[in-house]
């Protein structure tokens, strides 16, 4: 959809101007850290309430990111953990903290130890009072055995970005959860990493990407020794990012629109079974790179790519298919209207609404839907399993969807959404940015931000407005910033659909 000059993206012509885009960058990661704590061989996980805005109803380790108060108790006292490096240091202090307001847990000379519930309401209150506390020895940082054995860096697909140290210890004593206004956990189970990563293969529970590396790693050996292994070179690098069982994502970079930096490639199917791969849309040399080295991976697990899927016309989801070719060889499964636009494969399938395929894995098989949304570009599909849903370029978790004004259709635009809502899925696998972990939710919102802005477009019509630029200021009154054609060119695709719906001529 988009192509580069320099800095910026050329997407189209709007009204006969050529519209330019600044592009954006990804964020520079945030410090944070985590903390598993170990109970022979089980660890301690805990549940994220519903309206936390991060990883909403997943089972994780406690932890949080570097405050301003972290990091001023640390300019406080420079002589806490004088052996550990500064990014170690700054975790330490944000993860202590963290244990007492999201566990009431604290470290000291003899083990983990429970907060007494006076200094953790304090704390709870103020995170300031967490250090009040430390000074007055109420509250212990002994960090002789908390050790790091990992690292993960979130990609550049979301816009909060956290560099996180990973800690883990032995504890003896039970979590005491917040049961206040604000609490970020409601539940706690102990469990061993196989009893975890089972129940998240049969969808039972949600986990996030980086902790399933983690136990997909512990279920190698003894708990102990894959401990000490770990440690020894804590890994940096996320080598799978699994969204859900069977949906792994790639992000590759790729000219697309602001604020979105890459184009969200899956690869569906497990390790030694079939595998499709969804939007693999490399076009320069490091995507291409990123692009051929994952598939490498796929092919040495035993695995065969039964089809390259895209789910949509625009360049910045297809990619360079004459290059992507010499990485692999797989048959192309698109709509009518994607197959098009693309160089013929020697094997290709159309694919329609109510289309349906089979991917056979070392556990079974797992059945995908085709359904067709159509509004932001013609022939879009959606792909449905019980995971989730591949949705495209429907919704996104930061930012909004462009229905163009020349090939979108806004009414069907709206109709895809409350389709994907009806459906009720567990969750939204995105063309670009994170993984919706709460899908009704953000279609509701969605829906309801289109149907406002489409009523705002009618009443600037209906106040006898002609001129699309006054029609466009009008509508738009309550976001100034947008860029100026875009909301031209939004406004147009919304007279489009009044003309269609016959409420204006």
């Amino acid at each position: 959809m988009a192509a580069r000059r320099g800095d910026r993206i050329q997407a189209r012509r709007i009204l006969g101007h050529t519209m330019q885009v600044e592009r954006a960058t990804p964020r520079a990661p945030r410090p944070s850290a985590s903390v598993m704590l170990r109970r022979g061989d089980e660890i301690l996980i805990c549940h994220r309430v519903s309206t936390v805005p991060s990883f909403p109803d997943y089972w994780a380790f406690p932890g949080g990111g570097v405050s301003r108060v972290d990091k001023g108790a640390l300019d406080s006292h420079p002589e806490w953990f004088p052996d550990r490096d500064e990014d170690e240091r700054a975790a330490l202090v944000a993860l202590m903290r963290e244990m007492v307001e999201e566990v009431g847990l604290a470290p000291s000379k003899n083990g983990i130890e429970q907060v007494s519930p006076n200094l953790r309401d304090l704390v709870l209150r103020d995170k300031k009072n967490w250090l009040m506390a430390v000074e007055n020895g109420d509250i212990g940082i002994n960090c002789d055995n908390l050790i790091v054995f990992c690292e993960r860096t979130t990609p550049p697909l979301a816009p909060l970005r956290f560099r996180n140290h990973f800690f883990t210890v032995e504890c003896n004593v039970e979590p005491i959860l917040d049961s206040g206004e604000r609490p970020e956990f409601d539940e706690y189970r102990w469990a061993t990493p196989q009893q975890l990563l089972h129940e998240w293969m049969n969808n039972e529970i949600r986990i996030p990407p980086p902790q399933i590396m983690i136990l997909r790693e512990l279920c190698e050996g003894p708990m102990d020794n894959m401990i000490m292994q770990m440690s020894k070179s804590p890994k940096r690098e996320n080598v799978r990012i699994e969204f859900a069982p069977g949906v792994e994502c790639i992000p590759l970079p790729t000219d697309t629109l602001p604020p979105s930096t890459h184009t969200n490639c899956y690869i569906l199917g497990v390790p030694g079974g079939q595998r499709v791969l969804v939007d693999p849309a490399a076009r320069d040399s490091q995507a291409l790179n990123m692009l051929r080295s994952k598939v490498e991976q796929v092919l040495d697990s035993g695995s065969e790519i039964v089809a390259t899927i895209f789910t949509h016309r625009h360049r910045d989801h297809v990619g360079d298919v004459e290059a992507i070719s010499e990485i692999y060889q797989a048959p192309i499964w698109a709509t009518s209207e994607t197959l098009e636009t693309i160089p013929q494969s020697k094997s290709h399938r159309t694919l329609n609404e109510g289309d349906s395929f089979n991917l056979v894995g070392m556990n079974g098989e797992v059945f995908w839907k085709v359904i067709e949304t159509p509004g932001h570009c013609p022939g879009q599909i959606c792909l449905v399993s019980e995971a989730g849903i591949i949705s495209a370029d429907n919704v996104a978790q930061v930012g909004t969807i462009l229905v163009p004004s020349n090939e979108g259709d806004m009414s069907a635009y709206l109709k895809g959404l409350y389709r994907l809502r009806e459906l009720e899925a567990n969750l939204l696998f995105p063309g670009h940015g994170p993984v919706v972990t709460n899908p009704s939710r953000l279609l509701t919102h969605y829906i309801k931000h289109r149907e406002k802005r489409h009523e705002a477009v009618f009443s600037a019509w209906k106040s006898g407005l002609r001129d699309i630029p006054e029609i466009a200021k009008m509508a738009y009154m309550d976001t100034p910033d947008a860029h100026p054609l875009l909301k031209l060119d939004q406004t147009q695709s919304h007279l489009k659909a009044l003309r269609n719906e016959g409420r204006i001529q």
